[in-house]
């Protein structure tokens, strides 16, 4: 026998709580199993010793010395045991999350759950760490990450979750001092704010109608981050590259205007990722099913 396989523990386990009872029906009714189950695996544990245990007779049960020699070595090992699966899978999910996902969605679409989430489950602590670069998960112990796009790396699972295209936007007063457009090549002339992250020397590959379109403005100003540049955008500052969802009010309230709306980016897929499907702890698996299920890009774009 391996003693340290956990399944031999477990019935190990199973034996001294047989003999702290008593009796099988006494030990299978704080086990909340069966009768006959419980003298199975106990039956299995001697049959893996190659030792007799227990004396069985039709109204009492009676422990050999080998059997007690076992106990006394096995006797704290059901308390060990629930202490640990009480760690593994807790009846009330607690602990630390840590998710990563960059400054605009962190602010336009993840804190705003937080509240109903940590409700929900109020000993989950969230770790949220806003960075317009994707960290690496496995080496910065990262639970979670919300990304753009679908990860090329095979040990990760990706789990999509919204999808949506970059529009070209600008603020009315913005485009009030030029000509109007004429065609999709009139935006060339135009100052832009381009997102570092989009784009390779200026050159922006964008869809008109289903066909591929290439820009390359004269003249631009860059940013790293989303949130920034959203704001340069509303600054005046030039046209830009948003997802409509992240500026739903200044749409509705005329703040920003999109020009050209046939005109936008290739749609982006955005996912849930994290470093496995296996073995997910209660504290990360509650945050996984709680995005899921209250998806905070559907919530922001369906929100008045």
């Amino acid at each position: 026998m391996r003693t340290n396989d956990f399944t031999s523990l477990k019935l190990l386990a199973i034996f001294a709580t047989v003999i702290e009872s008593g009796s099988f029906a006494e030990a299978a009714r704080r086990l909340q199993s069966s009768r006959s189950r419980i003298s199975e695996q106990v039956a299995q544990l001697e049959q893996q010793l190659n030792v007799r245990l227990i004396q069985r007779s039709t109204r009492k049960l009676s422990i050999t010395p080998e059997g007690q020699r076992v106990y006394e070595e096995a006797r704290t090992l059901p308390q060990l045991l629930n202490r640990i699966d009480a760690i593994a899978t807790p009846a009330i999910p607690k602990g630390r999350v840590r998710i990563t996902m960059n400054t605009d969605m962190a602010i336009s679409h993840f804190v705003p759950l937080l509240p109903a989430f940590k409700a929900q489950f109020p000993e989950v602590e969230v770790d949220l760490i806003a960075d317009d670069y994707p960290l690496d998960l496995i080496k910065e112990n990262i639970d979670l990450a919300i990304r753009i796009g679908i990860p090329k790396d095979d040990s990760l699972i990706a789990r999509p979750m919204f999808q949506e295209a970059f529009g070209v936007f600008c603020t009315p007063t913005f485009l009030s001092h030029r000509k109007p457009l004429a065609s999709i090549k009139d935006l060339e002339s135009m100052p832009w704010v381009i997102l570092s992250q989009s784009t390779s020397n200026g050159i922006l590959e964008l869809t008109q109608s289903g066909e591929k379109r290439i820009l390359r403005p004269k003249q631009f100003d860059e940013c790293n981050s989303p949130l920034a540049m959203q704001h340069m955008v509303k600054a005046g500052l030039g046209v830009g590259l948003l997802l409509p969802t992240t500026i739903k009010p200044e749409i509705e309230s005329n703040q920003l205007i999109q020009l050209l709306p046939d005109v936008h980016s290739t749609p982006l897929v955005f996912s849930l990722v994290y470093p496995s499907r296996k073995q997910i702890p209660a504290r990360v698996r509650c945050l996984i099913d709680y995005l899921m299920t209250h998806n905070p890009f559907e919530s922001s774009s369906n929100s008045a």
